[in-house]
């Protein structure tokens, strides 16, 4: 060790000396690292599949609970409202549906659609084919679903709208008629394939004009929020004026479902991030054991250097520059690590939505798992 850099170590006994002695310090510290390639890049070999294990087990966790959150979709943003059957209520009336209306009514609950439903089940007949489907009555379409062809009307007067599911089977569209307990119906309109579950099932149903239907009251009403936060503000609203003298409605909370399904993949992602969290302690562990086996060689030249005066915290100074550039290389060959591996499970894997994977929030296990490390 030159005396050249032994000066610039002891350089300075105030605060701003010690700040410039960490320069030769991290130059030494590189040249000492250097001279023993094979043990530094072991060390910065298992540093990198630490922070690539917590990074990617991050990453491969949030992908998985952003592709559920797009699959669910809107649903929590639903509540259905049925009739109390346990309290001898076998369908919402007129007047039970007025009462949902006023109780959602609220700028508070956010003014939500109330679309009431007519239920029954059938035989839907195309040209060559006919399945089995839930028909149903609506009023008001467009308040509740979306279309694929045709459009729907602001009031369903007459024809049928059919779901997309029940358009492939039968192989018909839009201008084609269709056979439904004994009476032809133009299709109107066809559905927006879902990708979400939802009670009313749209993909298999064939919806139809309330003056299709000769019951006496509604099966069910759909409650459409725009935030899961609203829907829940709706269903309390709804207990609250409905139920307030019995239990005349039963709701069902979609958001409740979604609460469910966002708290099992926080804690898939928690447990992920806990395996990768091993890696990254066996990785601290290397570098410890890598550090003090460079302490114990060189025991003769920290000697020398303490002979010519060099402090133990300029020695300690060196020491830790080892430490942290071999973090620092690890930390940025396993996020580059990373970055080949999640690149390489978009290219093979065309299910995985790419979008899903540039999502900005994975950037935060990539930063998590670097600084964690460093």
């Amino acid at each position: 060790m030159s005396g050249s850099n032994t000066g610039e170590i002891k350089s300075g006994g105030g605060a701003t000396g010690r700040l410039r002695g960490w320069r030769p310090a991290v130059s030494m510290a590189g040249r000492n690292l250097r001279r023993n390639r094979v043990r530094t890049v072991l060390a910065v070999l298992g540093v990198s599949i630490g922070v690539l294990a917590v990074a990617a087990l991050g990453i491969f966790g949030n992908v998985l609970a952003l592709g559920a959150a797009d699959a669910i979709g809107d649903i929590g943003t639903q509540v259905v409202v049925s009739p109390n059957a346990d309290a001898g209520v076998e369908s919402l009336s007129a007047t039970d549906v007025a009462g949902i209306r006023r109780a959602v009514d609220d700028p508070a609950v956010g003014d939500p659609a109330v679309v009431p439903l007519y239920s029954d089940n059938g035989i839907v007949e195309g040209p060559s084919s006919q399945t089995f489907a839930t028909i149903y009555g609506v009023e008001e379409p467009g308040l509740a679903f979306e279309s694929a062809e045709g459009r729907l009307p602001d009031r369903h007067r007459q024809g049928a709208i059919i779901g997309a599911g029940v358009a492939e089977d039968l192989g018909i569209g839009v201008g084609d008629t269709v056979g439904i307990a004994g009476s032809q119906q133009r299709v109107v309109a066809v559905l927006a394939e879902t990708q979400t579950f939802s009670p009313v099932a749209p993909d298999d149903a064939v919806f139809l004009p309330e003056s299709a239907f000769a019951a006496d009251g509604y099966a069910q009403a759909l409650v459409i929020s725009e935030s899961g936060e609203t829907a829940q503000a709706a269903a309390d609203a709804i207990r609250e004026n409905v139920n307030a003298r019995e239990e005349r409605v039963d709701l069902f909370e979609l958001a409740a479902i979604v609460d469910e399904i966002n708290g099992f993949f926080d804690l898939l992602s928690t447990f992920l991030l806990g395996l990768g969290g091993i890696s990254l302690v066996v990785a601290g562990v290397s570098i410890l054991n890598v550090m003090l086996m460079s302490t114990v060689e060189r025991r003769q030249e920290i000697g020398v250097m303490r002979a010519v005066g060099v402090t133990r915290r300029d020695v300690l100074r060196v020491l830790l520059a080892e430490a942290g550039l071999i973090g620092a290389a690890g930390a940025a060959a396993g996020t580059a690590l990373t970055v080949v591996l999640v690149a390489g499970l978009v290219a093979a894997t065309p299910a995985v939505d790419t979008s899903l994977v540039i999502d900005p929030t994975n950037g935060y296990y990539l930063l998590r798992s670097s600084v964690g490390d460093c």
